[in-house]
């Protein structure tokens, strides 16, 4: 029954779309039944210094390689042929910007993950998903730094152009694009599974306040008042208990 079965099946075809759909039905759902948790619970009152600077380190950091994997893995590999990029040099710029990167956010998810981890205050207010995934985080970043030693070792853009396929198949729904990362590096493989199972947890975590960052300038466009009422203070009415309040010494 299981002769052929293949766990690269599992975790690179059938789990991306397990991920998506958690991620995106979960989100709603959470938004819809539980407002009221969708907050980045901040705990900057009990411990600001720390705070700040792993925050700025972990932000600016997490930020560019988001960014980086989503524009280096969803651009169609015609756009990269069309503009006569060659795949050596973005896979150089994916080290040259992508690793300071990373290493300012695994600096910053270390003293953040270690001030919560222990300063008695914070972690009593903190959930065991808190910690989790910021445990998971840290996991990813230091297991995507160390996914660079085996890209030196091809720098021609030949995996490059592997992930990027496999990418891009998955939203197409191409149900063969599991192949495509099968005999890469088990880095690769933990690197993919890793970003996956933080996929698949991002609507039961704290990591939800992320939507409202990327939501919020599209709903001030959208919902914003088309005018501004503007008073002086002269003109502006006094409230009834003002009023009151100054009669009743006459009274």
């Amino acid at each position: 029954m299981f002769a052929n079965f293949d766990i690269n099946f599992v975790i690179f075809g059938v789990m991306p779309y397990v991920a998506l759909t958690v991620f995106l039905v979960g989100s709603i759902a959470r938004y819809e039944r539980d407002p009221f948790t969708w907050k980045s619970s901040s705990s900057q009152l009990l411990r600001r210094k720390q705070l700040i600077w792993g925050s700025i380190l972990f932000h600016v950091g997490i930020i560019v390689v988001f960014f980086g994997h989503l524009i280096g893995l969803f651009t169609p590999i015609w756009v990269l042929d069309a503009l006569g990029v060659p795949y050596g040099l973005k896979q150089w710029m994916a080290v040259i910007i992508g690793g300071p990167a990373g290493i300012a956010a695994l600096i910053g998810s270390t003293m953040l993950l270690h001030r919560r981890l222990s300063d008695p205050r914070i972690r009593a207010t903190s959930s065991y998903m808190d910690i989790t995934i910021m445990g998971l985080i840290w996991l990813q970043l230091a297991i995507g730094l160390l996914t660079i030693t085996q890209t030196l070792q091809h720098m021609d853009g030949g995996k490059m152009v592997l992930f990027m396929e496999w990418s891009q198949s998955v939203v197409t729904w191409n149900v063969n694009a599991w192949a495509n990362v099968v005999n890469v590096h088990w880095l690769y493989k933990l690197h993919i599974f890793l970003g996956l199972v933080i996929t698949i947890l991002f609507p039961f975590s704290r990591l939800v306040h992320i939507w409202s960052g990327f939501a919020a300038p599209f709903r001030y466009l959208l919902t914003r008042p088309g005018y501004q009422v503007v008073r002086s203070r002269r003109s502006a009415p006094l409230p009834e208990r003002t009023l009151a309040v100054r009669k009743t010494p006459a009274e």
